[in-house]
């Protein structure tokens, strides 16, 4: 293998690991959901993002065909960690904070619960 691929590789690596190790590390720290809410999803899309990157990069290198199982992989993590982290939002919205300020129209807030009635400003 070329050294330079190999650099490649091992940076890749590096990088991947250490969002891993900083978003895991965010998640213990933090206190506030709202706060936590960023370290998972961040170490998650950039930190299995890269070492998925490297693993491809060792297969094209290697085989001369990349694996399409860790392209699914990334497309299933880049898809649902945005997803999780609005769903913890939204938990945290109705547990923690039910009672928001109007929102300044006659919409109420996304995700309002049927049994109250929309809040609207004075």
């Amino acid at each position: 293998m070329s050294f330079t691929i190999e650099l490649l590789i091992s940076a890749l690596l590096i990088i991947g690991g250490s969002f891993g190790l900083i978003g895991s590390l965010g998640l213990l720290k933090l206190r506030e959901p709202m706060q936590r809410l960023h370290a998972p999803t961040k170490a998650t899309t950039v930190g299995v993002g890269a070492s998925l990157i490297a693993a491809a990069l060792t297969m094209l290198w290697q085989t001369g065909t990349a694996s399409w199982q860790g392209v699914m992989v990334a497309a299933f993590l880049f898809l649902t960690a945005p997803l999780s982290g609005l769903m913890l939002a939204k938990a945290h919205r109705h547990l923690v904070r039910p009672d928001l300020p109007p929102t300044g129209t006659e919409a109420p807030w996304a995700g309002e619960r049927p049994d109250k009635p929309p809040r609207v400003a004075p």
